[in-house]
């Protein structure tokens, strides 16, 4: 692998959000002021989403006491803690620049009727579970790898499984035939 993708895929965050145009999210962003420490949550529409990889960023439109504020996040950024999803919108474009001349309800985008507000997650990078270290002088002390038993060193750690059997019983019930004397009288 070349030695900026390997240094890249190191910065990446192993889940993403699942970020798309128009829909109106809630950003929680580590800010920093002199010695503490603090989440602010930017909240507005979502008017493009743009590059790719560990350069991928998405900006974020709200109004402010009448202004318009445009922020633009790294996806990979480690001062992002979260993205929530608030709404989702119905958006007919990539990039919504139209929403830059429009005021109040206007400036909103149309809320898509019967969707699910689902803060779905994409998986970049699986989480890998570190295998413990054989210290050198352990590996000194074994003569020949052959002759090790599985038993003793085994390479995947193994979970016991309690497996319960569920046996469904069913009762029968006998039914009593009436017969046609008991019906005509």
């Amino acid at each position: 692998m070349d030695i900026i993708k390997s240094i890249e895929h190191e910065q990446l965050k192993n889940k993403i959000p699942e970020l798309k145009v128009g829909n109106t999210v809630k950003v929680h962003v580590r800010i920093k002021e002199g010695n503490k420490e603090r989440i602010q949550v930017f909240e507005g529409i979502i008017i493009k989403v743009q590059g790719g990889g560990l350069n991928q960023t998405f900006t974020v439109r709200k109004i402010s006491y009448g202004v318009g504020v445009e922020k633009t996040f790294l996806v990979h950024s480690p001062l992002v803690e979260k993205v929530e999803l608030v709404r989702v919108g119905k958006a007919r474009r990539a990039k919504l620049y139209y929403l830059r001349d429009r005021v109040g309800k206007a400036a909103k985008t149309k809320e898509q009727i019967g969707a699910r507000i689902e803060n779905r997650e994409i998986t970049l990078k699986e989480d890998l579970v570190e295998e413990p270290v054989v210290a050198d002088e352990e590996v000194a002390t074994q003569e020949a790898p052959a002759e090790v038993a599985p038993e003793e060193n085994p390479a995947v750690e193994t979970e016991n499984v309690e497996v319960q059997e569920v046996v469904d019983t069913v009762k029968e019930e006998v039914v009593e035939e009436v017969k046609e004397e008991d019906k005509k009288a």
